[in-house]
């Protein structure tokens, strides 16, 4: 019996854990400082139990970790180093969907020595986007080819038909995640051309994006795109680019937004007892009290907008008007952003959330060169898992059966672009119906 302790019970943990312990031959257990949300991931299930743990609690992670053979790390990232390091103190296999930060990759050489493997970006992005990448990229190579142009598009979006608020979005995970995003740094090759991008200017960044069968999308650049040439072993001659995928609209909102200074994520204590419109007034230097046409056209003044914008109607939407009074125990004019969007803009029972996965490649062989594309439109089941937890999380569980079963043998911090890894979870993800659609082009 394998024995796999999964740390986390969050919004995509539901379709791994169902997947292990449906697995003959596996027990699961989940384990989160709220008890009650791995009870309910668990449910009866014979091959599940539930525990409350504390993973800033060495002694106790460590025991828990001890009785497992592998461990699967769901919990925010800030926590994984710690977990790696009880994971390398009892030799054992470590699973994570988050991006390999330094301090993960510096245990490389102990991982190895302890004959276990550090897995990590082995969810959607990062992961399935690696993995179909690299498929198509050892294809080219195969074939004689090299690879010169590659540009990566991903997002997480409401299904068209639940496509209902003016911002395009609903949260399928951490509503915090999806806005401390915005605040990255980006940095790309364009056409030649090495880009960078500082963080306050990210949302000025944008284009329109076509993608088959659903219509026009806006692309704006993610991180840094320029180590996935060493990763992807590639050398593009051309663009070197990977974004992520938005309804039209979400950047220039998401830019005011930011210059409102909302996406600040320092303490305040001059939050409590305000409404949103009080608060608004602050931030835009309105005299107090203020009328709402006055706050309005102050507000449309401070962003410097045409008074009928849809970005305007996009900030009244989300109440920065109002007379509501600000959330409570909120710290951070982030904390007031997030929960107000969390607030007006959850899935409703029933609606289905979408990923759209879009690769282009330029390929040039020495007798030709060709345009390849590689597309992964998944959606949620509706009363059921969001496609968001099954592209995040499906992944992550086939590799635990890999790396279990010794077809994934390799040790060390790793992520999935070798093709031992890269093969059986694609494969494995197809029969679940999460399938890239490939198509060629000579040029």
């Amino acid at each position: 019996m394998h024995k796999v302790l999964v740390l986390g019970a969050g919004m995509v943990a539901r379709p791994l854990v169902r997947y292990l312990m449906d697995s003959p031959g596996y027990q699961v257990t989940v384990a989160s400082r709220t008890v009650s949300k791995a009870e309910a991931l668990v449910g009866e299930h014979p091959q599940g139990k539930a525990l409350a743990v504390n993973v800033q609690d060495d002694a106790a992670l460590g025991a828990l970790i001890r009785q497992n053979d592998l461990v699967v790390s769901l919990v925010p990232y800030v926590y994984h180093l710690n977990v790696a390091h009880r994971c390398l103190e009892h030799k054992k296999h470590l699973v994570t969907t988050s991006y390999v930060k330094p301090p993960i990759q510096a245990l490389d050489s102990p991982a190895k020595e302890a004959g276990v493997v550090l897995l990590n970006e082995i969810g959607l992005d990062p992961g399935i986007d690696h993995m179909s990448a690299m498929q198509i990229i050892d294809g080219v190579k195969k074939e004689g080819g090299q690879v010169t142009t590659f540009v990566s598009y991903c997002g997480g979006l409401p299904a068209p038909e639940a496509n209902t608020n003016p911002f395009g979005y609903k949260f399928s995970w951490s509503p915090r995640g999806v806005i401390m995003a915005g605040k990255n740094p980006a940095h790309y090759q364009w056409e030649g051309k090495e880009v960078h991008i500082p963080g306050e200017e990210l949302f000025d960044h944008h284009w329109p994006v076509e993608i088959n069968g659903l219509g026009t999308f806006e692309g704006y650049p993610n991180r840094d795109s320029m180590p996935y040439t060493e990763v992807y072993g590639i050398r593009p001659s051309g663009t070197m680019f990977r974004g992520t995928l938005r309804y039209p609209g979400w950047c220039a909102t998401l830019k005011k937004l930011s210059e409102l200074g909302l996406m600040d994520d320092s303490v305040r204590d001059d939050l409590s007892g305000l409404t949103f419109a009080q608060l608004t007034g602050r931030l835009v230097q309105a005299k107090e009290p203020a009328g709402a046409n006055k706050l309005r056209a102050a507000l449309v003044a401070k962003l410097e907008i045409e008074p009928d914008s849809f970005v305007i109607s996009n900030l009244e939407w989300l109440g920065l008007l109002s007379d509501n009074p600000l959330p409570s125990g909120a710290n951070t004019l982030m904390d007031v952003l997030v929960a107000r969007m969390l607030e007006l803009m959850p899935y409703e029972p029933g609606e289905r959330d979408m990923i759209v996965l879009h690769h282009i490649f330029v390929a040039e062989y020495p007798d030709r060169a060709e345009r390849i594309t590689s597309t992964l439109i998944d959606y949620g089941i509706p009363h059921g898992d969001t496609s968001m937890a099954r592209t995040v999380s499906l992944p992550a569980a086939i590799a635990v059966k890999l790396v279990l079963s010794g077809q994934i043998a390799v040790t060390g911090v790793q992520v999935p672009v070798l093709p031992e890894i890269y093969n059986p979870v694609l494969a494995e993800l197809e029969t679940l119906g999460i399938k890239c659609v490939e198509e060629t082009h000579r040029l």
